[in-house]
């Protein structure tokens, strides 16, 4: 058995008795496509679901970026920040890659992405992540894939975007449902925006790639792209964004309904923490 497959039994095993729910199909054509036909010990399996559990400690087989690119890492952060600074935080959201390529170039605050940056935002975008522990999807392959502005409403008070159809619909649907303590934390994410976020925590972790994707999707990784959103409670803070948000009246109410329906489920098989506030739309 191999590495993807002993994750995937063990992590349907686990859920399927707890939740009744069925093995993904994406899991069984992911195993087909597994090549590393190495056997699977159960220590193996011990270190992955410790790397979940601890997501923000070191493990000895993290990937770092290479050294000759950590300047060029934080230089691209820092442009990246200039730019949700100048063009607001919720137009950050929507921003495609050619569009932050033309808006830097025509801005002096923010300046021109460098030669070395855009090359390594390329690499880094077309990068396998499961060489650094992401085993998720990559719903966007296209780099300059841009999110339709048509297709998108703005949630008053919230500053966040999502899509119309489904997920505006869910959303709606649930905060009706849940009451007024109900927030949206988080919407569309376009791929600079997942940029930021990913390569920020991969610069706060000493260059820790897997570190980060064990926290944030990789850009093109993100289903807040396509139809995902995060809820949180109003007044919990930063614990909208930890295991504790289960603790909350309204994590409680949204799984007593019945509109509980999570990506990264306790011990899934993608390499993420648990992520008890991201609400799955698509898949």
């Amino acid at each position: 058995m191999n590495r993807r497959q002993a994750i995937q039994f063990s992590v349907c095993a686990a859920l399927g008795a707890s939740l009744g729910l069925s093995w993904p199909a994406r899991l069984a054509e992911a195993a087909k496509q597994q090549e590393d036909e190495q056997d699977i010990t159960d220590q193996f399996l011990e270190d992955y679901f410790q790397k979940i559990k601890n997501f923000n400690k070191v493990h000895p087989k993290d990937v770092y970026l290479p050294e000759a690119q950590r300047v060029t890492l934080k230089e691209t952060v820092s442009r990246l920040q200039r730019m949700e600074r100048v063009i607001g935080h919720a137009n950050f959201h929507l921003i495609s890659f050619d569009e932050a390529l033309n808006t830097a170039k025509n801005s002096v605050t923010i300046g021109p992405f460098t030669r070395p940056e855009v090359v390594f935002l390329e690499s880094m975008f077309f990068a396998a992540a499961n060489d650094y522990g992401f085993l998720g999807e990559k719903p966007i392959t296209q780099l300059t894939d841009a999110v339709p502005k048509h297709k998108v409403v703005k949630i008053p008070g919230t500053g966040n975007f999502l899509f119309k159809g489904p997920a505006e619909e869910v959303y709606h649907r649930v905060k009706t449902a849940v009451g007024a303590d109900l927030q949206l934390t988080s919407g569309i994410r376009g791929i600079v925006k997942q940029y930021l976020l990913f390569l920020t925590k991969a610069l706060d972790s000493g260059g820790n790639l897997s570190m980060a994707s064990r926290s944030l999707a990789p850009p093109g990784y993100s289903f807040h792209g396509i139809g995902d959103f995060d809820v949180g409670q109003v007044g919990f803070g930063a614990l909208n964004f930890t295991a504790q948000f289960t603790e909350s009246r309204v994590f409680n109410r949204i799984k007593e309904l019945g509109y509980l329906k999570l990506r990264y489920t306790r011990d899934n098989a993608y390499g993420v923490r648990f992520e008890p506030w991201h609400i799955r739309v698509i898949g």
